[in-house]
Protein backbone atom coordinates (compact mmCIF):
# COMPACT_ATOMS: atom_id res chain seq x y z
CA UNK A 1 0.00 0.00 0.00
CA UNK A 2 2.90 2.38 0.74
CA UNK A 3 4.36 1.64 -2.69
CA UNK A 4 0.97 2.28 -4.31
CA UNK A 5 0.46 5.66 -2.66
CA UNK A 6 4.05 6.82 -3.15
CA UNK A 7 3.40 6.35 -6.84
CA UNK A 8 0.18 8.39 -6.59
CA UNK A 9 1.30 11.22 -4.30
CA UNK A 10 4.29 12.68 -6.15
CA UNK A 11 2.69 16.09 -6.70
CA UNK A 12 0.02 16.03 -3.96
CA UNK A 13 -2.78 17.05 -6.35
CA UNK A 14 -6.49 16.41 -5.99
CA UNK A 15 -6.34 14.31 -9.18
CA UNK A 16 -3.71 12.05 -7.61
CA UNK A 17 -5.56 11.78 -4.33
CA UNK A 18 -8.88 10.89 -6.02
CA UNK A 19 -7.16 8.78 -8.71
CA UNK A 20 -9.37 10.53 -11.27
CA UNK A 21 -8.70 13.04 -14.05
CA UNK A 22 -12.17 14.51 -13.45
CA UNK A 23 -11.45 15.24 -9.78
CA UNK A 24 -12.17 18.97 -9.94
CA UNK A 25 -15.72 18.55 -11.24
CA UNK A 26 -16.42 15.62 -8.92
CA UNK A 27 -15.19 17.62 -5.91
CA UNK A 28 -17.40 20.59 -6.80
CA UNK A 29 -20.54 18.46 -6.56
CA UNK A 30 -19.43 15.85 -4.05
CA UNK A 31 -18.27 18.12 -1.21
CA UNK A 32 -21.66 19.68 -0.44
CA UNK A 33 -23.37 16.31 -0.82
CA UNK A 34 -21.08 14.55 1.67
CA UNK A 35 -21.02 17.44 4.16
CA UNK A 36 -24.83 17.59 4.16
CA UNK A 37 -24.94 14.03 5.53
CA UNK A 38 -22.87 14.81 8.63
CA UNK A 39 -24.40 15.55 12.04
CA UNK A 40 -23.89 19.00 13.54
CA UNK A 41 -20.19 19.51 14.24
CA UNK A 42 -20.62 22.51 16.54
CA UNK A 43 -18.51 22.05 19.70
CA UNK A 44 -17.32 18.67 18.37
CA UNK A 45 -13.89 17.07 18.41
CA UNK A 46 -13.42 15.47 14.99
CA UNK A 47 -10.96 12.78 13.90
CA UNK A 48 -10.40 12.73 10.14
CA UNK A 49 -8.72 9.55 8.90
CA UNK A 50 -7.17 9.41 5.44
CA UNK A 51 -7.35 13.21 5.25
CA UNK A 52 -5.15 13.43 2.15
CA UNK A 53 -4.39 16.97 1.01
CA UNK A 54 -7.31 18.34 2.99
CA UNK A 55 -10.29 18.38 0.63
CA UNK A 56 -12.57 17.95 3.63
CA UNK A 57 -10.24 19.16 6.39
CA UNK A 58 -10.77 22.85 5.66
CA UNK A 59 -14.56 22.43 5.86
CA UNK A 60 -14.41 20.34 9.03
CA UNK A 61 -12.18 22.95 10.72
CA UNK A 62 -14.73 25.62 9.90
CA UNK A 63 -17.52 23.73 11.61
CA UNK A 64 -15.88 21.83 14.49
CA UNK A 65 -14.23 22.74 17.78
CA UNK A 66 -11.07 20.77 16.94
CA UNK A 67 -9.96 18.55 14.05
CA UNK A 68 -7.26 15.88 14.14
CA UNK A 69 -6.33 15.16 10.51
CA UNK A 70 -4.40 11.95 9.85
CA UNK A 71 -2.82 10.55 6.69
CA UNK A 72 0.12 8.20 6.15
CA UNK A 73 1.58 9.95 3.07
CA UNK A 74 4.07 12.65 4.04
CA UNK A 75 3.45 14.86 0.99
CA UNK A 76 -0.30 14.82 1.56
CA UNK A 77 0.09 15.77 5.24
CA UNK A 78 2.55 18.56 4.40
CA UNK A 79 0.16 20.10 1.87
CA UNK A 80 -2.81 19.79 4.22
CA UNK A 81 -0.87 21.48 7.01
CA UNK A 82 0.40 24.22 4.68
CA UNK A 83 -3.05 24.98 3.24
CA UNK A 84 -5.24 24.60 6.32
CA UNK A 85 -3.34 24.98 9.60
CA UNK A 86 -4.04 28.72 9.67
CA UNK A 87 -7.83 28.15 9.62
CA UNK A 88 -8.33 27.07 13.20
CA UNK A 89 -7.78 24.58 15.95
CA UNK A 90 -6.35 21.56 14.13
CA UNK A 91 -3.60 18.98 14.46
CA UNK A 92 -1.96 17.26 11.48
CA UNK A 93 -0.51 13.79 12.00
CA UNK A 94 1.40 11.53 9.64
CA UNK A 95 0.65 7.99 10.72
CA UNK A 96 -0.52 4.56 9.66
CA UNK A 97 -4.12 4.31 10.92
CA UNK A 98 -3.58 0.68 11.91
CA UNK A 99 -0.98 1.86 14.46
CA UNK A 100 -2.85 4.90 15.78
CA UNK A 101 -3.78 5.10 19.42
CA UNK A 102 -6.00 7.60 21.23
CA UNK A 103 -7.54 7.57 24.72
CA UNK A 104 -11.06 6.24 25.12
CA UNK A 105 -13.83 8.78 24.40
CA UNK A 106 -11.54 11.25 22.59
CA UNK A 107 -13.87 12.24 19.74
CA UNK A 108 -17.46 13.14 18.92
CA UNK A 109 -17.15 12.39 15.20
CA UNK A 110 -14.83 10.19 13.15
CA UNK A 111 -14.77 11.00 9.41
CA UNK A 112 -13.05 9.03 6.67
CA UNK A 113 -13.33 9.24 2.92
CA UNK A 114 -11.83 6.30 1.00
CA UNK A 115 -9.78 4.59 3.67
CA UNK A 116 -11.24 1.24 4.76
CA UNK A 117 -10.86 -0.30 1.29
CA UNK A 118 -7.09 0.05 1.71
CA UNK A 119 -7.07 -2.15 4.84
CA UNK A 120 -6.99 -5.92 5.09
CA UNK A 121 -10.01 -7.63 6.66
CA UNK A 122 -8.16 -8.09 9.95
CA UNK A 123 -6.90 -4.49 9.95
CA UNK A 124 -10.43 -3.27 9.25
CA UNK A 125 -11.93 -5.27 12.11
CA UNK A 126 -9.25 -4.04 14.50
CA UNK A 127 -9.75 -0.41 13.44
CA UNK A 128 -13.54 -0.70 13.78
CA UNK A 129 -13.08 -1.78 17.40
CA UNK A 130 -10.75 1.16 18.03
CA UNK A 131 -13.15 3.63 16.41
CA UNK A 132 -15.90 2.48 18.73
CA UNK A 133 -13.59 2.97 21.72
CA UNK A 134 -12.33 6.40 20.60
CA UNK A 135 -15.85 7.76 20.09
CA UNK A 136 -17.83 9.20 22.96
CA UNK A 137 -21.27 7.65 23.62
CA UNK A 138 -23.69 9.08 21.09
CA UNK A 139 -20.83 9.97 18.73
CA UNK A 140 -20.90 9.40 14.98
CA UNK A 141 -18.81 7.51 12.46
CA UNK A 142 -18.95 8.57 8.80
CA UNK A 143 -17.12 6.62 6.10
CA UNK A 144 -17.27 6.38 2.32
CA UNK A 145 -15.87 3.60 0.14
CA UNK A 146 -15.68 2.29 -3.42
CA UNK A 147 -17.58 -1.01 -3.58
CA UNK A 148 -17.30 -3.87 -6.08
CA UNK A 149 -14.82 -2.14 -8.44
CA UNK A 150 -12.65 0.96 -8.91
CA UNK A 151 -14.23 4.28 -9.87
CA UNK A 152 -11.31 6.53 -10.81
CA UNK A 153 -9.83 6.53 -14.32
CA UNK A 154 -6.19 6.91 -13.22
CA UNK A 155 -3.85 4.31 -14.70
CA UNK A 156 -2.59 1.84 -12.10
CA UNK A 157 0.28 -0.55 -12.68
CA UNK A 158 -0.97 -2.53 -9.72
CA UNK A 159 -3.93 -2.08 -7.39
CA UNK A 160 -3.96 -3.50 -3.84
CA UNK A 161 -7.39 -2.01 -3.05
CA UNK A 162 -10.11 -4.30 -1.63
CA UNK A 163 -13.44 -3.49 -3.29
CA UNK A 164 -15.84 -5.03 -0.80
CA UNK A 165 -19.61 -5.28 -0.95
CA UNK A 166 -21.80 -2.87 1.09
CA UNK A 167 -23.15 -5.90 2.94
CA UNK A 168 -19.65 -6.70 4.22
CA UNK A 169 -19.29 -3.25 5.79
CA UNK A 170 -22.84 -3.36 7.17
CA UNK A 171 -22.30 -6.69 8.88
CA UNK A 172 -18.86 -5.88 10.24
CA UNK A 173 -19.72 -2.47 11.65
CA UNK A 174 -22.98 -3.53 13.29
CA UNK A 175 -21.29 -6.60 14.80
CA UNK A 176 -18.52 -4.75 16.66
CA UNK A 177 -18.99 -4.39 20.42
CA UNK A 178 -17.21 -2.31 23.06
CA UNK A 179 -17.51 -3.33 26.69
CA UNK A 180 -17.37 -0.19 28.85
CA UNK A 181 -18.74 -1.71 32.04
CA UNK A 182 -18.14 -0.04 35.35
CA UNK A 183 -18.00 -1.60 38.81
CA UNK A 184 -21.67 -0.95 39.49
CA UNK A 185 -23.10 -1.13 35.97
CA UNK A 186 -22.67 -3.17 32.82
CA UNK A 187 -22.33 -1.07 29.68
CA UNK A 188 -21.93 -2.31 26.14
CA UNK A 189 -21.81 -0.16 23.00
CA UNK A 190 -22.12 -0.81 19.30
CA UNK A 191 -22.81 1.00 16.04
CA UNK A 192 -26.37 1.64 14.87
CA UNK A 193 -27.03 2.48 11.25
CA UNK A 194 -28.26 6.00 10.57
CA UNK A 195 -27.88 5.90 6.79
CA UNK A 196 -26.07 3.93 4.09
CA UNK A 197 -26.56 5.37 0.62
CA UNK A 198 -25.11 5.79 -2.84
CA UNK A 199 -23.10 8.95 -3.49
CA UNK A 200 -25.34 10.75 -5.97
CA UNK A 201 -22.55 12.78 -7.56
CA UNK A 202 -21.04 9.61 -8.99
CA UNK A 203 -24.43 8.42 -10.25
CA UNK A 204 -25.06 11.70 -12.06
CA UNK A 205 -21.55 12.40 -13.36
CA UNK A 206 -20.28 8.86 -14.03
CA UNK A 207 -23.40 6.65 -13.90
CA UNK A 208 -21.64 4.79 -11.10
CA UNK A 209 -23.76 3.38 -8.27
CA UNK A 210 -20.85 1.72 -6.47
CA UNK A 211 -19.70 4.71 -4.44
CA UNK A 212 -21.38 4.31 -1.04
CA UNK A 213 -21.25 6.16 2.25
CA UNK A 214 -22.35 5.35 5.78
CA UNK A 215 -23.31 7.33 8.87
CA UNK A 216 -23.40 5.30 12.09
CA UNK A 217 -23.93 6.23 15.71
CA UNK A 218 -22.34 4.77 18.83
CA UNK A 219 -25.24 3.60 21.01
CA UNK A 220 -25.63 1.54 24.13
CA UNK A 221 -26.70 -2.06 23.69
CA UNK A 222 -28.08 -4.63 26.07
CA UNK A 223 -26.07 -7.84 25.89
CA UNK A 224 -29.06 -10.14 25.41
CA UNK A 225 -30.76 -7.78 22.95
CA UNK A 226 -27.69 -7.62 20.77
CA UNK A 227 -27.33 -11.38 20.83
CA UNK A 228 -30.93 -11.69 19.70
CA UNK A 229 -30.15 -9.19 16.95
CA UNK A 230 -27.27 -11.35 15.75
CA UNK A 231 -29.12 -14.65 16.02
CA UNK A 232 -32.61 -13.71 14.85
CA UNK A 233 -32.55 -10.94 12.29
CA UNK A 234 -36.11 -10.61 11.07
CA UNK A 235 -35.17 -10.43 7.41
CA UNK A 236 -32.58 -12.95 6.37
CA UNK A 237 -31.91 -13.06 2.64
CA UNK A 238 -33.60 -16.45 2.41
CA UNK A 239 -36.61 -15.18 4.37
CA UNK A 240 -36.96 -12.17 2.08
CA UNK A 241 -36.93 -14.32 -1.06
CA UNK A 242 -39.48 -16.60 0.59
CA UNK A 243 -41.78 -13.61 1.19
CA UNK A 244 -41.28 -12.51 -2.41
CA UNK A 245 -42.43 -15.93 -3.60
CA UNK A 246 -45.73 -15.29 -1.82
CA UNK A 247 -46.24 -11.61 -2.65
CA UNK A 248 -44.97 -11.70 -6.23
CA UNK A 249 -41.74 -10.74 -7.98
CA UNK A 250 -40.22 -7.58 -6.51
CA UNK A 251 -42.57 -7.32 -3.53
CA UNK A 252 -42.55 -8.12 0.18
CA UNK A 253 -45.75 -6.31 1.17
CA UNK A 254 -49.43 -7.20 1.09
CA UNK A 255 -50.96 -7.64 -2.34
CA UNK A 256 -47.76 -7.14 -4.33
CA UNK A 257 -48.30 -5.38 -7.65
CA UNK A 258 -52.12 -5.24 -7.39
CA UNK A 259 -52.28 -3.12 -4.22
CA UNK A 260 -49.26 -1.12 -5.41
CA UNK A 261 -51.07 -0.05 -8.58
CA UNK A 262 -54.23 0.79 -6.65
CA UNK A 263 -52.50 2.85 -3.96
CA UNK A 264 -50.01 4.62 -6.25
CA UNK A 265 -52.92 5.76 -8.42
CA UNK A 266 -54.28 7.64 -5.40
CA UNK A 267 -51.36 10.12 -5.36
CA UNK A 268 -51.56 11.08 -9.08
CA UNK A 269 -47.85 10.96 -9.87
CA UNK A 270 -46.43 13.04 -12.71
CA UNK A 271 -43.02 12.90 -14.42
CA UNK A 272 -40.21 14.66 -12.58
CA UNK A 273 -41.75 14.44 -9.10
CA UNK A 274 -39.68 13.14 -6.18
CA UNK A 275 -40.98 10.25 -4.09
CA UNK A 276 -39.66 8.95 -0.76
CA UNK A 277 -40.52 5.31 -0.09
CA UNK A 278 -40.10 4.53 3.63
CA UNK A 279 -39.67 0.78 4.08
CA UNK A 280 -38.98 0.13 0.40
CA UNK A 281 -38.34 -3.59 0.79
CA UNK A 282 -36.72 -5.03 -2.33
CA UNK A 283 -37.85 -2.17 -4.53
CA UNK A 284 -40.69 -3.51 -6.66
CA UNK A 285 -42.97 -0.55 -5.96
CA UNK A 286 -40.16 1.92 -6.64
CA UNK A 287 -39.33 0.37 -10.01
CA UNK A 288 -43.03 0.45 -10.90
CA UNK A 289 -43.37 4.15 -10.04
CA UNK A 290 -40.22 5.15 -11.94
CA UNK A 291 -41.03 3.12 -15.05
CA UNK A 292 -44.72 4.01 -15.20
CA UNK A 293 -44.67 7.68 -14.24
CA UNK A 294 -41.07 8.88 -14.74
CA UNK A 295 -40.67 9.98 -11.13
CA UNK A 296 -37.46 10.01 -9.08
CA UNK A 297 -37.69 7.57 -6.17
CA UNK A 298 -35.53 7.25 -3.08
CA UNK A 299 -36.23 3.95 -1.35
CA UNK A 300 -35.08 3.62 2.25
CA UNK A 301 -35.13 0.56 4.50
CA UNK A 302 -33.40 -0.39 7.74
CA UNK A 303 -32.84 -3.95 6.51
CA UNK A 304 -29.48 -4.08 4.74
CA UNK A 305 -30.47 -7.43 3.20
CA UNK A 306 -33.55 -5.82 1.64
CA UNK A 307 -31.58 -2.89 0.26
CA UNK A 308 -28.78 -5.11 -1.04
CA UNK A 309 -31.30 -7.08 -3.12
CA UNK A 310 -32.95 -3.84 -4.30
CA UNK A 311 -29.59 -2.38 -5.35
CA UNK A 312 -28.67 -5.54 -7.25
CA UNK A 313 -31.91 -5.31 -9.19
CA UNK A 314 -31.55 -1.57 -9.78
CA UNK A 315 -28.27 -2.23 -11.60
CA UNK A 316 -30.00 -4.83 -13.80
CA UNK A 317 -32.98 -2.55 -14.41
CA UNK A 318 -30.67 0.34 -15.38
CA UNK A 319 -32.99 2.85 -13.76
CA UNK A 320 -31.04 5.92 -12.59
CA UNK A 321 -34.34 7.44 -11.39
CA UNK A 322 -34.39 4.91 -8.52
CA UNK A 323 -31.91 5.03 -5.62
CA UNK A 324 -31.81 2.98 -2.43
CA UNK A 325 -30.28 3.47 0.99
CA UNK A 326 -30.08 1.62 4.28
CA UNK A 327 -31.33 4.13 6.83
CA UNK A 328 -33.40 4.63 9.95
CA UNK A 329 -36.29 6.97 9.12
CA UNK A 330 -36.43 8.17 12.73
CA UNK A 331 -32.83 9.43 12.50
CA UNK A 332 -32.68 10.48 8.84
CA UNK A 333 -32.59 14.16 7.94
CA UNK A 334 -33.74 15.86 4.74
CA UNK A 335 -34.19 19.55 3.98
CA UNK A 336 -37.73 20.87 4.31
CA UNK A 337 -39.90 20.56 1.19
CA UNK A 338 -37.75 17.89 -0.50
CA UNK A 339 -40.39 15.42 -1.73
CA UNK A 340 -43.69 15.55 -3.62
CA UNK A 341 -44.88 12.23 -2.18
CA UNK A 342 -44.03 10.18 0.90
CA UNK A 343 -45.10 6.56 0.44
CA UNK A 344 -44.87 3.70 2.93
CA UNK A 345 -46.17 0.13 2.92
CA UNK A 346 -46.59 -1.92 6.11
CA UNK A 347 -43.50 -0.49 7.82
CA UNK A 348 -44.43 2.04 10.48
CA UNK A 349 -45.80 -0.67 12.79
CA UNK A 350 -42.14 -1.08 13.87
CA UNK A 351 -41.81 2.56 14.98
CA UNK A 352 -42.76 3.59 18.49
CA UNK A 353 -42.93 7.38 18.18
CA UNK A 354 -45.25 7.71 15.21
CA UNK A 355 -46.07 11.35 15.95
CA UNK A 356 -42.43 12.37 15.66
CA UNK A 357 -42.04 10.42 12.40
CA UNK A 358 -45.18 12.00 10.95
CA UNK A 359 -43.79 15.45 11.82
CA UNK A 360 -40.71 14.54 9.79
CA UNK A 361 -42.88 13.43 6.87
CA UNK A 362 -44.77 16.71 7.04
CA UNK A 363 -41.59 18.79 6.97
CA UNK A 364 -40.03 16.73 4.16
CA UNK A 365 -43.07 17.19 1.90
CA UNK A 366 -43.41 20.18 -0.39
CA UNK A 367 -46.56 22.33 -0.06
CA UNK A 368 -49.26 20.38 -1.86
CA UNK A 369 -47.35 17.14 -1.24
CA UNK A 370 -49.14 13.88 -0.58
CA UNK A 371 -48.75 11.09 1.97
CA UNK A 372 -49.86 7.50 1.34
CA UNK A 373 -49.39 4.81 4.00
CA UNK A 374 -50.66 1.27 4.46
CA UNK A 375 -49.93 -0.34 7.79
CA UNK A 376 -50.81 -3.02 10.29
CA UNK A 377 -53.28 -1.73 12.86
CA UNK A 378 -55.33 -3.23 15.67
CA UNK A 379 -58.86 -3.45 16.97
CA UNK A 380 -60.08 -1.88 20.19
CA UNK A 381 -58.67 -3.32 23.40
CA UNK A 382 -58.86 -5.64 25.26
CA UNK A 383 -57.02 -7.91 22.84
CA UNK A 384 -56.93 -11.68 23.08
CA UNK A 385 -53.92 -13.03 25.03
CA UNK A 386 -52.60 -14.65 21.84
CA UNK A 387 -52.62 -11.33 19.97
CA UNK A 388 -51.00 -9.51 22.88
CA UNK A 389 -48.24 -12.12 22.91
CA UNK A 390 -47.78 -11.75 19.15
CA UNK A 391 -47.45 -7.94 19.38
CA UNK A 392 -45.03 -8.19 22.31
CA UNK A 393 -42.90 -10.81 20.58
CA UNK A 394 -42.62 -8.73 17.40
CA UNK A 395 -42.13 -5.44 19.22
CA UNK A 396 -44.90 -3.77 17.21
CA UNK A 397 -46.58 -0.51 18.20
CA UNK A 398 -50.14 -0.75 16.88
CA UNK A 399 -53.10 1.63 16.90
CA UNK A 400 -56.63 1.53 15.55
CA UNK A 401 -57.06 2.99 12.05
CA UNK A 402 -59.04 5.86 13.57
CA UNK A 403 -56.27 6.78 16.04
CA UNK A 404 -53.69 6.52 13.27
CA UNK A 405 -55.61 9.09 11.28
CA UNK A 406 -55.84 11.37 14.30
CA UNK A 407 -52.03 11.35 14.58
CA UNK A 408 -51.77 12.65 11.02
CA UNK A 409 -54.24 15.46 11.74
CA UNK A 410 -52.41 16.39 14.94
CA UNK A 411 -49.12 17.08 13.12
CA UNK A 412 -50.81 19.35 10.57
CA UNK A 413 -51.85 17.19 7.63
CA UNK A 414 -55.03 18.12 5.75
CA UNK A 415 -57.61 16.04 3.88
CA UNK A 416 -56.81 13.06 6.09
CA UNK A 417 -58.48 9.81 5.09
CA UNK A 418 -58.13 6.88 7.47
CA UNK A 419 -59.69 3.74 6.01
CA UNK A 420 -60.04 0.33 7.61
CA UNK A 421 -59.04 -2.00 4.76
CA UNK A 422 -59.09 -5.20 6.80
CA UNK A 423 -61.64 -6.89 4.55
CA UNK A 424 -59.38 -6.26 1.56
CA UNK A 425 -56.43 -7.58 3.59
CA UNK A 426 -58.36 -10.79 4.34
CA UNK A 427 -59.22 -11.32 0.67
CA UNK A 428 -55.59 -10.74 -0.36
CA UNK A 429 -54.36 -13.26 2.22
CA UNK A 430 -56.82 -15.85 0.92
CA UNK A 431 -55.66 -15.28 -2.66
CA UNK A 432 -52.02 -15.61 -1.59
CA UNK A 433 -52.75 -18.82 0.34
CA UNK A 434 -54.53 -20.23 -2.70
CA UNK A 435 -51.55 -19.34 -4.89
CA UNK A 436 -49.22 -20.96 -2.36
CA UNK A 437 -51.20 -24.20 -2.66
CA UNK A 438 -51.04 -24.07 -6.45
CA UNK A 439 -47.25 -23.61 -6.48
CA UNK A 440 -46.51 -25.90 -3.52
CA UNK A 441 -44.18 -28.24 -5.39
CA UNK A 442 -42.32 -25.33 -7.01
CA UNK A 443 -42.00 -23.55 -3.62
CA UNK A 444 -40.66 -26.66 -1.89
CA UNK A 445 -38.21 -27.31 -4.72
CA UNK A 446 -36.91 -23.74 -4.53
CA UNK A 447 -36.84 -23.58 -0.73
CA UNK A 448 -37.96 -26.54 1.42
CA UNK A 449 -40.98 -28.24 2.95
CA UNK A 450 -40.15 -26.54 6.23
CA UNK A 451 -40.13 -23.12 4.53
CA UNK A 452 -43.44 -23.82 2.84
CA UNK A 453 -45.08 -24.93 6.08
CA UNK A 454 -43.74 -21.86 7.93
CA UNK A 455 -45.10 -19.43 5.33
CA UNK A 456 -48.53 -21.08 5.07
CA UNK A 457 -48.78 -21.24 8.87
CA UNK A 458 -47.83 -17.56 9.15
CA UNK A 459 -50.39 -16.48 6.57
CA UNK A 460 -53.08 -18.63 8.21
CA UNK A 461 -52.43 -17.04 11.60
CA UNK A 462 -52.63 -13.57 10.03
CA UNK A 463 -56.00 -14.50 8.63
CA UNK A 464 -57.22 -15.75 12.00
CA UNK A 465 -56.05 -12.58 13.81
CA UNK A 466 -57.98 -10.44 11.35
CA UNK A 467 -61.13 -12.55 11.48
CA UNK A 468 -61.23 -12.30 15.29
CA UNK A 469 -60.96 -8.50 15.07
CA UNK A 470 -57.64 -8.14 16.90
CA UNK A 471 -55.57 -7.27 13.83
CA UNK A 472 -56.66 -4.60 11.35
CA UNK A 473 -55.13 -3.16 8.21
CA UNK A 474 -55.31 0.55 7.53
CA UNK A 475 -54.85 2.79 4.50
CA UNK A 476 -54.04 6.46 5.11
CA UNK A 477 -53.99 9.39 2.72
CA UNK A 478 -53.23 13.02 3.55
CA UNK A 479 -51.92 16.22 2.01
CA UNK A 480 -49.75 19.12 3.11
CA UNK A 481 -51.46 22.40 2.32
Amino acid sequence: MTKFWKEHSKFATVEEMMLDSNAQELTQHELPEILSLLPSLAASDVLELGAGIGRYTRHLIGKACHVTAVDFMEKFVEKNRKDNSHLGNAEFIQADVTKLDFPKHSFDVVFSNWLLMYLSDQELKSLAEKLLMWLRPGGYLFFRESCFHQSGDCKRDFNPTLYRSPAYYNHLMTSVLQDESEKTEKKCYGFDMVVNKTVQTYVKVKNNQNQLCWLMQKVRRGFSTFQEFLDNQQYTRRGILRYEKMFGSGYVSTGGISTTKEFVDMVNLTAGQKVLDVGCGIGGGDFYMAKTFGVEVLGMDLSSNMVEIAMERAVKEKLPLVQFEVSDATKRKFPDSTFDVVYSRDTILHIRDKLDLFRKFYSWLKPGGKLLISDYCCGEKPWSPAFQDYVNQRGYMLYTPQRYGQFLSEVGFSNVRAEDRTEQFIQVIKVELQRAGEMKEEFIQEFSQEDYDAVVNGWTKKLQRCETGDQRWGLFYATKE
